[in-house]
């Protein structure tokens, strides 16, 4: 057999065997299954880079963990409301599924939650309960009883007469106003020999301010006797000036502190008491509702939240109650 014949019989076998693939019928190809991607929860505070917030932050990263969702902490470097209200509009036009918000300044974000509200973004507030434009609003506490029971540390280390002074982190700031008004109201009816020097004075979320502002106080009100101080640099701030000053005997500090920040204040006296929840619970709690409204949960009276527990519903604020009392004895035992 020629060279010439044999190729041409190898090249006619190779079209023969083309041919015959070609008008196999195609094999059943399975599609890739469709990988969906976690839902993208941010969480905007009021600050970052200040204690309380880093102990949120815990929380935040906690719930990613478990849940596995893509959660996130972030928020401005001074409680600014403007800038905060920047980062949620970014947030909204990145569309991401649910943002949480710690609010600098309720009044300011409604315009930008109605955006979210319109692109089908879940919003969570936390320590705003009268938030306009949230689908609910997050607390660790009775905001009532919270307040209230402010005044009573306050009046149970200062006495239920004499001048006092209240610190908050901001005029705007919703929660820190709300407990300053209630307790106001509180003291009005049980304590009226109680009197309130000056307006509620803005430094609780700047320690070295609150500091400048209680030596100021103690050289205007030379008989202050109590301080009650929310925003958690507030009191440490305040306690710090006592210190300096001789003055841990004379004028009690109470108010809303980081246990392990508040111990050494604590133990030397220059600040009496504290009162809290554990901010990691905020930041979970935040992002576990989130979670489950994205998934399509109803949010009921009895609902319990993973490690926080059974919750309330009170219109749109859900309540948990876990109210802690920090003092010289548990301050440094209480985990954050």
């Amino acid at each position: 057999m020629s060279t010439k014949f044999l190729w041409m019989r190898i090249v006619s076998v190779l079209m023969i065997v083309s041919l015959l693939g070609a008008c196999a019928p195609a094999a059943t190809q399975t599609a890739a299954p469709e990988v969906k991607e976690p839902y993208e929860i941010a969480v905007v505070v009021k600050i970052v880079g200040i204690p309380w917030f880093n102990v949120v932050e815990t929380g935040v990263k906690k719930a990613a963990a478990e849940l596995g969702v893509n959660a996130y902490q972030t928020g401005p470097a001074q409680a600014d409301p403007a800038q905060q209200v920047k980062m949620v509009e970014d947030l909204v036009a990145k569309g991401v599924d649910a943002i949480a918000v710690v609010p600098n300044d309720a009044k300011a974000l409604e315009p930008v939650f109605q955006k979210a509200k319109e692109k089908g973004i879940i919003i969570i507030t936390h320590e705003s309960p009268d938030q306009v434009g949230t689908d609910y609003d997050f607390e660790l506490i009775d905001n009532v009883k919270f307040g209230e029971q402010a005044w009573e540390q306050l009046v149970s280390h200062m006495g239920d007469s004499g001048e006092y002074a209240i610190f908050v982190g901001g005029l705007t700031v919703p929660l820190h106003n709300f407990w300053a008004d209630t307790g106001i109201a509180y003291a009005e009816k049980k304590y009226p020999n109680l009197k309130l020097v000056t307006e509620r004075i803005p430094c609780g979320e700047d320690q070295e301010l609150a500091r400048q502002k209680t030596l100021e106080l103690i050289k205007a009100y030379p008989n202050l006797k109590g301080i009650v101080g929310f925003g958690s640099l507030g009191p440490i701030g305040a306690a710090q000036a006592l210190k300096e000053k001789g003055l841990e005997d004379q004028i009690a500090v109470v108010g809303t502190v980081i246990p392990s920040q508040a111990a050494p204040y604590l133990k030397d006296g220059s600040l009496k008491q504290g009162i809290l929840w554990n901010p990691a619970d905020a930041g979970y709690g935040m992002v576990w509702l989130a979670k489950y409204l994205l998934d399509g949960g109803k949010i009921t009276t009895g609902l319990e939240i993973t490690g926080i527990g059974k919750i309330t519903l009170d219109g749109f604020v859900i309540k948990a109650d876990a109210i802690l009392d920090i003092n010289k004895d548990n301050a440094e035992s209480l985990g954050f």
